[in-house]
């Protein structure tokens, strides 16, 4: 008779907390597209979106489903970082990216952060071994 596999207790199995940190990266640039798509129908009612801003929203929705793809890449990070930035530059154009850039920059500055203790409490637990 054989014996089924065993497998390995739960402290064999270490979650990989920077795996996780880049799947909330890429889902928070999916979701941000999606606002900016969508947005597109609110900004339309009050400005005229035809021409440089409509094409200007368009490139950001796409260039943020896109990045969200390389956030494992070392530079994934600083491509997001960026947008955030292009994108509140971009209330220059339409005024509405600019506040919904501000918002998603508050949101990336909560990233940035837990990353940031993510790395410390890794570097204590480091050290403690």
């Amino acid at each position: 008779m054989t014996e089924a596999p065993t497998r390995p207790g739960p402290q064999a199995r270490r979650k990989d907390p920077w795996k996780g940190l880049r799947g909330i990266q890429a889902g928070t640039l999916v979701m941000e597209a999606i606002v900016v798509a969508l947005s597109l129908l609110v900004i339309a009612k009050f400005q005229d979106i035809t021409g440089t801003g409509g094409i200007l929203v368009g490139a950001l929705a796409v260039a943020m489903v896109v990045a969200s793809g390389f956030q494992g890449k070392p530079w994934g990070l600083g491509l997001a970082v960026g947008l955030q930035v292009l994108m509140i530059a971009a209330g220059f154009v339409v005024f509405t990216l600019g506040v919904l850039g501000v918002v998603f920059a508050l949101v990336w500055g909560a990233l940035l952060w837990l990353r940031h203790d993510l790395r410390r409490r890794e570097a204590a637990q480091a050290a403690a071994s």
